[in-house]
């Protein structure tokens, strides 16, 4: 499975980004799928998390009520609405994919990684 990331770059504060991310490939059994992002000198961390059908969503508590993901399983795509953007929300954005997996909040339980998009947000 490919991925390959779309959609960053620089924002004012308050502004809006949609980050894509187009999967190719084997996407049959692609269960879960992520955003994942890091900052310069940080560790990469989940910003959200969608099962496979769409029907469940997590996202990490600083970005609740802002950032909203979707997917298409039909055209092989997944989605990161960002809204209310803020220059802490600064950093390489990453989509994953997990490999049959229901459920997947944890860098390791993902299998496959996009090549990152960077978000830049300025005050």
């Amino acid at each position: 499975v490919q991925l390959v990331e779309s959609g960053g770059g620089l924002v004012q504060a308050g502004g809006s980004l949609r980050l894509s991310c187009a999967a190719s490939g084997h996407t049959f059994s692609v269960g879960a799928m992520g955003w994942f992002r890091q900052a310069l000198g940080k560790e990469r961390d989940l910003v959200a998390v969608i099962t496979r059908s769409g029907r469940t969503t997590d996202y990490a508590d600083s970005v609740k009520g802002r950032f909203t993901i979707s997917r298409d399983n039909a055209i092989n795509m997944l989605y990161l609405q960002m809204n209310s953007l803020k220059p802490e929300d600064t950093a390489v954005y990453y989509c994953a994919a997990s490999w049959a997996t229901e459920w997947a909040t944890r860098v390791p339980e993902y299998d496959f990684w996009g090549q990152g998009t960077l978000v830049t947000v300025s005050s």
